[in-house]
C-alpha cells in the first residue's frame, strides 16, 4: 500500500462528517472540472494535472461518497441526479474558498490592506484620529478595522486574532505578547465645579481620602491604577458609582455625584474643575501591544513602525 493511500483512509457514507470533508476538500475543483468541460482530457488540460490523476480521484471520490456521480462513455461524461446535487453545494464551497483567498490577499496588500486596531475609549476622540491621520499621509490607502474597548478585553481579542494591535493601559506583562511603552498620560484628580477642592490647582491625593468616588468598573486598567493610587495616598476609596466610560463619569463629577481620577479631555467640560495631583505621581503608560510569535501583513507592520516611531510623542 502507497504512502498516499495509508494517509487518505477510505470513508463510509456514514463515517465521521469532519474527517469526510477534509477527504473530499482537495477533490473539489477536479470535480467541478470534470462537471463541466464534460470530458477528463479536456479538465486535465485545463487543471494541467495527469489523466490518470484526474481519473482516479473522480473514482475514489465516488467511493468515499458511496454514490454515482458520473455517467461513462468513454472519456466523456455527464453528471447523474447525484452529481448534479453535489456540483451545486461544490461550486458555492469552491467560489467561497476564492472569495476567502481574495479577501487575506487584499487585507494584506501593502498599499491598500486592513490593520484591525484597538484602542482605549479615552483615546478616541483625539489620539487614535490624529495617529490614523499622520499615518495615511504616507499610506492612504490602507484601511482601519477599529475596535474601542477596556483594557481586558482588547488583550482578549488579540489573543482570539480579532486585532493586529492595540492602544493599552496598563502595559501588560505576559510571555504570549509583545507590548512597548509608547508614552505617558497625567491623571488628574476631577471635582465639581463648586466642590470644597474646586479652588485649588493642585492637590495631594491623600487629602480626597473622604470623597465619594466615581470610577470605571473592576477589570479596567484605569480602575486597577485608580485603586493602586489610593492605596499608595494611605486610603481605599469610597466607590459611590461605577461605569464603562470616563466621559460619563465626568458627567457624574459634574452632577456632584463624586470625584475621579482621569486622563484630561479632549475638550474641557463644564461643571468639574480638574487639578493637578503632587503625590502620589499620578500617570498611567500607555503601550502598544501584539501576539508573540504572530506575522505582520506589510500594513500592519507598516502601522506598527509608526507607532514606535512616536514613543514619547503619542498624545497630543
Amino acid at each position: 500500500m502507497s504512502h498516499q493511500q495509508r494517509s487518505q483512509p477510505r470513508l463510509s457514507p456514514s463515517g465521521d462528517t469532519e474527517d469526510m470533508a477534509l477527504t473530499l476538500a482537495p477533490r473539489l475543483a477536479y470535480f467541478a472540472a470534470v462537471a463541466r468541460t464534460e470530458h477528463v482530457t479536456r479538465a486535465s488540460h485545463e487543471l494541467n494535472v495527469p489523466q490518470s490523476t484526474l481519473s482516479r480521484a473522480m473514482a475514489r471520490l465516488e467511493e468515499d461518497l458511496g454514490v454515482q456521480l458520473f455517467a461513462r462513455q468513454g472519456r466523456t461524461v455527464s453528471l447523474t441526479p447525484a452529481g448534479r446535487t453535489f456540483l451545486t453545494s461544490a461550486d458555492r464551497a469552491l467560489a467561497e474558498i476564492r472569495r476567502a483567498a481574495e479577501e487575506v490577499r487584499a487585507d494584506a496588500d501593502p498599499a491598500t490592506g486592513k490593520v484591525a486596531f484597538g484602542f482605549l475609549h479615552t483615546m478616541g476622540a483625539e489620539t487614535v484620529p490624529g495617529l490614523i491621520h499622520a499615518f495615511r499621509a504616507d499610506h492612504p490607502g490602507v484601511r482601519f478595522s477599529l475596535v474601542q474597548n477596556y483594557g481586558e478585553a482588547m488583550l482578549e481579542r488579540l489573543r482570539a486574532g480579532d486585532l493586529d494591535l492595540c492602544l493599552t493601559s496598563p502595559v501588560p506583562d505576559a510571555p504570549d505578547l509583545v507590548a512597548r511603552r509608547l508614552d505617558e498620560q497625567k491623571l488628574r484628580l476631577v471635582v465639581p465645579a463648586d466642590h470644597r477642592l474646586a479652588s485649588r490647582r493642585r492637590i495631594r491625593l491623600a487629602e480626597a481620602a473622604d470623597e465619594a468616588f466615581v470610577t470605571l468598573e473592576p477589570g479596567y486598567g484605569l480602575r486597577r491604577i485608580t485603586d493602586d493610587l489610593c492605596r499608595e495616598a494611605g486610603f481605599t476609596p469610597k466607590v459611590a458609582f461605577e461605569g464603562e466610560e470616563a466621559e460619563t463619569l465626568r458627567g457624574l463629577v459634574a452632577a456632584g455625584l463624586g470625584v475621579a481620577l482621569l486622563p484630561p479631555p479632549a475638550v474641557p467640560r463644564p461643571g468639574v474643575v480638574e487639578l493637578t495631583v503632587t503625590a502620589p505621581r499620578a500617570a498611567r503608560e500607555i503601550g502598544v501591544a501584539w501576539l508573540n510569535g504572530h506575522p505582520d501583513t506589510p500594513p500592519v507592520a507598516a502601522f506598527k513602525k509608526f507607532l514606535l516611531s512616536r514613543r514619547g510623542s503619542l498624545l497630543p
